[in-house]
């Protein structure tokens, strides 16, 4: 049904385009049929007409179809036995009025097929359009939606960089004061040793709390890494994680890697720090590799561990159906709009994620 409406549709494009065809059509078959007159002679003479017929009805139209059953008649009557008088002369009248009784249901089954065909195509074409408005909607959804996490990851990092600086300048300045006070109290009443040793743990309790307070505000957002960039950042990190973990951590940085845009350093930091509490939560491994190159223009971030690695119906779940978690959502989402790609391989012993990102594109949106 596609081909001959294809061929249809074809044909009708010009005007003059069927009724060619149509006349083509019945003149072929006139002179197959008198080529057939030695072995017929006047018996069926329009027995090749038919067919033609047929092809004007389905591709042609009706006004093609009419030429084609004009064309047949005189054609039979003036060239294919226009010498040959039957013994009776109604039976050439019964021929004609038969062959037009059959001509009229042939052209109004091709009629009623041509349009049901037209009806088909017109339905396909509306289909067609509601399913590209559909789909520009949906791409219209997802890069507004893209934006909005994209500028929700923004936020969340300009609010982590305030939260790191009012702590530090605010908290940190009176918990230092406040430590000077009771070194100064406990100084002054030593001779009470109850007091002196309450004080003490006193003074070792704020001095833990300054120094957790502080570790808590270089997490949210480090000042090395606006200050001496991603390397250092990253290699203070890693020292404190391997502290606080108890996992070796390897890392792996070039001595000239440079500075990168703020957003960029930001992004591949965060994506560090989720892989590396991602590791000490879940993997179970108590080693892990972090590895940073930079190399035709783009940033290669590799950390891997040697744990126990992603269960096969959950990394099919997070391949199929793209449901990951809170952190690894987070991590992609910002991948993506700096123009990256990250990649996640589990095996039996541990988890290798894979992050690429341009340097060229976010220098640009930098310096736009």
């Amino acid at each position: 049904m596609a081909t001959a409406s294809l061929v249809s549709a074809r044909i009708s494009r010009n005007v003059l385009a069927p009724y060619v065809m149509a006349c083509l059509a019945t003149v072929a078959a006139l002179f197959i049929r008198s080529a057939l007159n030695p072995f017929l002679g006047d018996y069926a003479p329009y027995v090749t007409l038919f067919p033609a017929l047929a092809f004007c009805a389905w591709y042609c139209g009706v006004g093609p179809s009419i030429l084609s059953v004009t064309l047949s008649l005189f054609g039979v009557r003036y060239w294919v036995v226009p010498f040959v008088e039957p013994p009776n002369s109604n039976m050439r009248s019964i021929g004609m009025l038969v062959f037009l009784l059959a001509s009229g249901v042939i052209v109004y089954m091709g009629e009623a097929r041509r349009r049901e065909i037209e009806r088909l195509r017109t339905e396909q074409c509306s289909l067609e359009e509601r399913v590209q408005e559909r789909t520009a909607a949906l791409d219209s959804a997802n890069q507004n939606l893209r934006a909005l996490s994209a500028r929700l990851l923004q936020l969340q990092d300009e609010e982590r960089r305030r939260f790191a600086r009012e702590l530090h300048d605010s908290v940190g300045q009176s918990l230092a004061g406040l430590t000077l006070n009771l070194s100064a109290v406990r100084t002054d009443i030593e001779r009470l040793a109850k007091t002196a040793t309450a004080l003490s743990e006193s003074e070792a309790m704020v001095q833990e709390m300054s120094k957790e307070v502080r570790t808590i505000s270089y997490l949210l957002h480090p000042p090395l890494l606006d200050e001496a960039g991603l390397a250092s950042a990253l290699r203070w990190y890693v020292e404190g994680f391997t502290q606080r973990s108890k996992i070796q951590v390897e890392a792996e940085f070039p001595d000239d890697f440079g500075r990168l845009s703020q957003e960029l350093e930001t992004a591949v930091f965060r994506v560090v720090q989720e892989c590396l509490t991602n590791i000490h939560r879940h993997s179970g491994s108590r080693t892990a590799k972090v590895s940073i190159a930079r190399f035709n223009g783009l940033v290669q971030v590799e950390v891997s561990d040697r744990g126990k690695g992603i269960a096969p119906e959950k990394r099919y779940e997070i391949e199929a159906s793209g449901t990951l978690g809170v952190g690894l959502r987070g991590m992609r989402e910002r991948i993506l709009q700096l123009g990256g790609s990250m990649k996640i391989d589990s095996n039996s012993p541990g988890t290798v994620v894979k992050v690429q990102v341009p340097v060229a594109h976010n220098a640009e949106t930098a310096a736009a």
